[in-house]
């Protein structure tokens, strides 16, 4: 597998080696020794898949506190422009973003650690998005942050009137907005 590090420490695109013949491909998605080794130690505890269509945004998501996560994401089918938000109070990078296309074809993933909002937008017409979390999901520490945040200055490749969000993903406040106790600590130690 191919490492390459982005802007923001920690936020890592991986590509598999993969192997093609006339009959299709093989690759390993994932390989906890080489993924400890290259990336981090993590023990990844769940597994999440949803399908999406065309100006789809989802995001931009993260868990609080206890529940926070770390998420090994990529695209079985369709492609995406997938986005990871440094919201770690103190943290050099703090309020900027990595946005890679990730797709069936190219078949990259994107790690993103703890510390980090989440979100992605459909550039197919459809898209099946995979991911690995590092601890399980609970409702009661949501967090998010709004997906047009001006400040983040981020472009989802999607027309503002193409876009297509949930009733919840529309009104999540702007990162300057956000109640201090969402946000991490930039010492703190979100790999646990």
């Amino acid at each position: 597998m191919k490492i390459t590090e982005t802007d923001i420490p920690g936020v890592v695109i991986i590509e598999p080696r993969v192997f093609e013949d006339a009959r299709g491909y093989f690759f390993e998605s994932y390989n906890k020794k080489d993924f400890d080794s290259l990336v981090r130690p993590v023990d990844f505890v769940q597994d999440n898949e949803s399908r999406s269509s065309y100006g789809v945004v989802r995001g931009l998501h993260y868990q609080k506190g206890e529940h926070a996560q770390s998420k090994l994401v990529r695209v079985l089918q369709g492609c995406v422009l997938d986005v990871a938000v440094d919201i770690r109070r103190g943290s050099p990078t703090f309020g900027r973003h990595v946005a890679v296309e990730l797709s069936g074809e190219n078949k990259r993933q994107l790690f993103i650690p703890r510390g980090f909002a989440h979100g992605f937008a459909v550039l197919s017409e459809t898209a099946v998005f995979q991911y690995k979390c590092d601890n399980f999901y609970a409702p009661q520490s949501e967090g998010a942050i709004a997906w047009d945040d001006p400040a983040l200055g981020i472009d989802w490749h999607v027309p503002a009137g193409k876009v297509l969000l949930s009733e919840k993903d529309s009104r999540h406040p702007v990162l300057s907005e956000c109640p201090a106790g969402d946000l991490f600590d930039y010492k703190e130690d979100l790999y646990r």
